[in-house]
């Protein structure tokens, strides 16, 4: 089932924030996974937790059940069982506690959805589907992974350090025109040959052409 409403897009920061994984397969170790690489503190409770849950580094677990006082102190929580019961109950006690809930593929006990995403470093692509096709968000999420390849890790490196000595010099950087840089420049076309230090010259030269 679809989400109802339109989606306002966030990137949530949740790190060192307690969040709580109910659910103990292997999608229950995607999201939690998922959770430690953005720095959460994690913890899992389900009957039964799998190998994979168990070699995710720094998650903590309880096998058990889930019971209400799992949700003490959580900033998100997300469930992942193959019991809708159990989801819709951690829906509702979450909701009434004003804590963001995901259910895995179960929109209607969701009050956040999670995109298919695309990272290379501190760049983050994502992609959406309102909750009608997660297969179409995957499908798409893997040609971005063929796409945007770890040059764009660099070139994203290579844009930052020159906002931010500009930044130090006291020139705004409002009104450069960072997109014509990036185009005319030639940035990514260098950076795939290995041509760092060019890469950086012609950022360079592009912003002080521009900014003349």
């Amino acid at each position: 089932m679809p989400v109802e409403h339109p989606a306002y897009p966030v990137n949530l920061l949740v790190a060192g924030k307690r969040c709580l994984v109910v659910g103990g397969g292997i999608v229950a170790a995607q999201k939690a996974r998922g959770l430690v690489e953005a720095e959460a503190v994690v913890h899992v409770v389900a009957p039964r937790i799998s190998d994979e849950l168990r070699d995710v580094p720094g998650v903590t677990w309880d096998e058990r059940g889930y019971v209400v006082d799992d949700l003490t102190g959580c900033a998100l929580v997300i469930t992942a069982t193959d019991d809708p019961a159990v989801n819709h109950q951690v829906y509702l006690d979450a909701d009434a506690r004003g804590i963001w809930v995901n259910a895995a593929d179960d929109p209607v006990n969701c009050t956040f959805t999670l995109p298919a995403r695309v990272r290379r470093g501190d760049l983050l692509v994502t992609v959406s589907t309102g909750g009608r096709s997660p297969a179409v968000a995957s499908w798409l999420r893997r040609r971005l992974e063929n796409d945007i390849g770890p040059e764009f890790e660099t070139l994203l490196e290579l844009i930052a350090g020159e906002r931010e000595r500009l930044q130090r010099e006291g020139t705004s950087t409002e009104g450069v025109d960072w997109q014509n840089a990036i185009d005319s420049g030639k940035l990514l076309e260098l950076i795939r040959e290995g041509r760092l230090a060019e890469a950086k010259e012609r950022l360079q030269a592009c912003l002080s052409s521009s900014s003349g």
